[in-house]
């Protein structure tokens, strides 16, 4: 059982810069994919970024690839998301989420366990 947290949002402007953070408790093994969810109003859950627990394998959607990065901290049992030059579509609800299984990394079905969300609210 993995339990998820996240923390660090709050409210930006356009082209400034926001960190969150996801602390999980259970300790995820090295099988985990780590994943970052967003939602904004009316719309469903969609993939922002993942991460392979064990390392080395990181994933982007293509909205924010050259903007955010994903990381994570075995020893901490942490995960960030550094989100750099933020703009009015980047705000929305974001989900720390893990998954058990690295097939499907983009799809929010594939994760199991899943963070209460946090607001990112970005404003010109």
């Amino acid at each position: 059982q993995v339990q998820l947290h996240e923390a660090g949002g709050g409210t930006a402007q356009v082209g400034d810069s926001l960190r969150l953070l996801c602390s999980a408790s259970g300790r995820p093994s090295g099988r985990f994919v780590m994943g970052w969810f967003r939602q904004s109003k009316e719309k469903e859950h969609s993939f922002v970024a993942a991460i392979m627990w064990s390392g080395g394998a990181e994933y982007y959607s293509s909205s924010i690839k050259g903007r955010f990065i994903i990381s994570r901290s075995v020893a901490k049992n942490m995960m960030y998301l550094e989100m750099n030059n933020l703009n009015i579509e980047d705000t929305a609800v974001y989900y720390c989420a893990a998954s058990t299984t690295s097939a499907d990394y983009h799809s929010p079905s594939a994760y199991a366990y899943w963070g209460q969300g946090i607001q990112v609210t970005v404003s010109s």
